[in-house]
C-alpha cells in the first residue's frame, strides 16, 4: 500500500507506510521533524513504535548531521537467513535436542564463549581499528562490563537477549532455513551509549534548544563527528561478523543431529539499526535506518514475525519515497512490561504451539500477542517489497 499517513509539523514532512501509530511514536516523529538537517522527508516503516529520542522504524536522511540516538545503542543489530538442502522430513520428531545442542554452541544473554571462538585473522583487524578507537576515548573501555578485550572477542557468535532470536523454519515448499537475529553486543552497546551522552556534552548550553535532548548530534567537522563515524562503522562490522560466525557454529551444531546438509541459499546478512551514505533526492545523505532494513530493487532482505508466527525472506522494490526501505520485523504493540501484567506462562503455551522454543516466565515479554499482526505489516508495504519465501518457525532459542 502507499503512504497512508503524513505529518507536516516539523521543518519536513513525515510519511508514514501504516494508518495506526501510537501518539508516544508521532510526538518522537514530530520532534525529529523539526531537527535543522533533515534532507527532503522522513519515512516511517508499518512496524512503527516508540523508541528512545528517535522512533523505531523510522528512516531519516540527514544532510551534514548525526544523530547517535537515532542509531541506537544495538548498532548493527541485523538478520542472518540460510537456506539447507533438507527438508521438514528430514528432521527429528523431538527437536528439543537439536534446540538444546544449539544453546550449547551459541551462549545467551550476558554470557560469552569461554575461549576466543574466531581466528586470529578475524580479530586482528578488529583489534587494531578498536585500540585507536581507545586511545582516543579510554573512557570506554571503563564501561566495559568484564575486561574489554576478554568481552568484546568472547561475545563474538554469541546471542544476547531480549529480542534476539536463532530458528529453524520452514518455507513453503518445506525446504529449511536458519535464521538468527543479533547484533554487536556489549561493546557495541558500550559504544551507542558512550557517543550518545558525548552528543548532549558536546552540545553544551544547545542541548536545551532541542525539541528531545536524546536529538543530541554531531555536526560535520565537529571534534568528535568523525570519531562516532568510526566507531559506529566498527560496531557495524563487529555485528555482521558476529551473525556470521554465529551462523558458522550453528551449522556446526545441527550437523549432531541431522542429514549431512550443504547451504543452498544465503539470503542476506543486513543490518537493520544503523548509519550509511547513499544518495537520494539529488544529495548524498546519511541514512539512519532505526528499525528498517535496505530494500533496493532487486535486493533481498529478510522481515521476521514473532516467535509464533511467519516471517518472509523479500526483494526490493526501490521505492524512493521509502528511500529504498522496508520494515525490520512486526514491531511492538505493547512494551515487555506490559505483556508481562497482561500474559502468562499458559498464553505463551497456546501461542507458542508447534514451535520447539523456551516457555516459561523469562520469555513471556517476547510472546507473539506483544507484537503487531505480521502479516499486516506485510501488507501495508506491498509497494516496498515483494514476497519470495514465506517461513514458518518451527524452533527457536531466545537468550
Amino acid at each position: 500500500m502507499p503512504i497512508q499517513q503524513t505529518l507536516k509539523s516539523g521543518k519536513v514532512p513525515v510519511h508514514i507506510w501504516t494508518p495506526e501509530t501510537q501518539s508516544e511514536a508521532l510526538v518522537q516523529l514530530s520532534n525529529v521533524s523539526q531537527m535543522p538537517f533533515i534532507h527532503h522527508h522522513i519515512a516511517v516503516m508499518p512496524d512503527v513504535h516508540a523508541g528512545i529520542g528517535a522512533t523505531i522504524g523510522s528512516v531519516i536522511p540527514t544532510r551534514g548531521a548525526i544523530v547517535p540516538a537515532a542509531v541506537g545503542v544495538d548498532i548493527g543489530c541485523g538478520m542472518n537467513a540460510i537456506r539447507i538442502s533438507l527438508r521438514a522430513s528430514d528432521l527429528p520428531d523431538n527437536l528439543r535436542p537439536l534446540r538444546h545442542h544449539i544453546e550449547q554452541a551459541i551462549p545467551v544473554g550476558f554470557d560469552m564463549h569461554d575461549q576466543d571462538p574466531v581466528q586470529r585473522s578475524t580479530i586482528v583487524p578488529l583489534a587494531r581499528v578498536l585500540d585507536t578507537l581507545l586511545e582516543k576515548h579510554p573512557a570506554i573501555r571503563g564501561m566495559q562490563r568484564d575486561r574489554p578485550y576478554d568481552t568484546w572477542i568472547r561475545q563474538l557468535a554469541t546471542l544476547g537477549g531480549g529480542n534476539h532470536f536463532i530458528e529453524l523454519c520452514l518455507d513453503e515448499n518445506d525446504d529449511v532455513w536458519v535464521m538468527l537475529h543479533s547484533g554487536s553486543r556489549g561493546i557495541g552497546n558500550v559504544i551507542g551509549r558512550y557517543f550518545i551522552d558525548l552528543a548532549r556534552r558536546d552540545m553544551g548550553e544547545l542541548l536545551g534548544r532541542l525539541p528531545d535532548r536524546d536529538l543530541a548530534y554531531f555536526s560535520e567537522g565537529a571534534r568528535h563527528f568523525n570519531d562516532y563515524v568510526a566507531a559506529v562503522g566498527w560496531a557495524q562490522e563487529y555485528a555482521m561478523i558476529n551473525r556470521r560466525e554465529m551462523m558458522r557454529l550453528i551449522l556446526q551444531s545441527l550437523t549432531r543431529d541431522l542429514p549431512p546438509f550443504t547451504i543452498t541459499r544465503e539470503a542476506i546478512n543486513c543490518h537493520h539499526n544503523y548509519v550509511t551514505k547513499e544518495r537520494h533526492f539529488g544529495a548524498d545523505v546519511y541514512i539512519t535506518r532505526k528499525g528498517a532494513i535496505r530494500a533496493g530493487a532487486g535486493e533481498l532482505g529478510i522481515i521476521p514475525g514473532s516467535m509464533g508466527a511467519r516471517s518472509y525472506i523479500v526483494r526490493g522494490k526501490g521505492n524512493a519515497d521509502s528511500f529504498c526501505s522496508c520494515s525490520h520485523g512486526a514491531g511492538r504493540q505493547m512494551s515487555r512490561a506490559q505483556a508481562k501484567k497482561r500474559f502468562n506462562r499458559t498464553d505463551l503455551e497456546i501461542q507458542t504451539r508447534g514451535v520447539e522454543c523456551r516457555k516459561d516466565n523469562g520469555v513471556i515479554d517476547e510472546i507473539p500477542a506483544a507484537y503487531k499482526d505480521i502479516d499486516q505489516v506485510m501488507q501495508d508495504q506491498s509497494d516496498l517489497i515483494k514476497v519470495v519465501h514465506t517461513l514458518k518457525q518451527v524452533l527457536c532459542v531466545k537468550g
